[in-house]
């Protein structure tokens, strides 16, 4: 609890780092539950995904982003580098995400971004399981400190959760000081219907093969709370007739398959039972239509 010398403190923290480097992992451990869907595909997140830590001594605001990526050829690709660019600006703390103890030009190149914006920026040097040689960890840390000015470097496995909790600590002691701005038991600023919604992209990103997921999207048409049971109607957009048949399948099989996977994961995170239905519709080349993009909640 804080005191007179331990002030509360509350702050925005946004989640920085190409794709798949494990930010949705990361904030999900630092929630304690699945709020960002994650597959091992990159550009998994498409929005901007606020999860809330409360402990305390501080109230955190966490921002999960897309991936900062080059490829910017369809209407949505620029948005959701505008996305991944705003975060940090309204951020208090930043969280530079990187895959191991690797440095590229890439993460130079969003190092660059971070740095002008005069906030604390911490390293976390995720995966670092997979290295079998852990003295390699404090080798690369005193190279890239030597040319980047890190508050601190910590090195995770976002996926077992380890490292996390001092990497939250040392977030608290950088946010400013402030009184909680969401209450004890919100964990999301996000409503169930785009959750819901999310939880079925996950499905497809993980049940379609390496391109398809990327040109589908989930509109909610129905959410209908009872007494008894949650009754959702979602559609899922593809941009081809021919993409419609591979995410319908044989006799409908695919489609089942995603459509009961998406349920299980909603039933869990809403804690009540849910009846889930799916239609899949064509929408030409939706990626690059502006008002498409409106309607499917990718712009502000």
């Amino acid at each position: 609890m804080s005191t007179e010398s331990t002030p509360h403190r509350f702050g925005t923290v946004a989640l920085v780092g190409q794709p798949n480097v494990g930010k949705s992992t990361l904030l999900n451990a630092m929630l304690g539950l699945r709020l960002s869907i994650v597959t091992p595909k990159p550009q998994t997140t498409r929005h901007r995904i606020l999860g809330i830590v409360t402990r305390p001594d501080a109230q955190i605001a966490l921002l999960d982003t897309p991936g900062l990526h080059r490829q910017t050829r369809r209407a949505l690709n620029h948005q959701l580098n505008r996305i991944a660019r705003q975060a940090p600006e309204e951020a208090d703390v930043l969280v530079h995400v990187i895959d191991g103890p690797k440095w590229n030009d890439e993460d130079e190149a969003i190092w660059k971004l971070l740095a002008p914006l005069g906030k604390p920026v911490l390293l976390a040097v995720n995966k670092v399981d997979k290295l079998a040689d852990k003295t390699r960890l404090l080798t690369f840390a005193a190279q890239v400190t030597r040319e980047h000015d890190y508050a601190g470097v910590h090195f995770l496995c976002a996926r077992r959760g380890d490292g996390v909790a001092v990497l939250l600590d040392d977030i608290a002691q950088l946010l400013p000081e402030g009184e909680a701005a969401y209450a004890e038991d919100e964990f999301t600023d996000r409503s169930e219907r785009f959750l819901a919604a999310e939880l079925v992209r996950e499905q497809l990103m993980l049940l379609l093969g390496d391109e398809l997921p990327y040109a589908t999207a989930v509109e909610i048409e129905q959410f209908e709370d009872t007494a008894k049971i949650t009754r959702i109607g979602a559609v899922i957009w593809v941009e081809r007739e021919g993409q419609k048949g591979i995410v319908i399948g044989a006799a409908g099989a695919q489609l089942k398959k995603i459509g009961s996977a998406a349920r299980r994961g909603m039933e869990r995170l809403f804690e009540r039972r849910v009846h889930l239905e799916l239609w899949v519709r064509v929408r030409e080349s939706w990626s690059d239509d502006a008002a498409a993009l409106k309607q499917f909640g990718y712009t502000d």
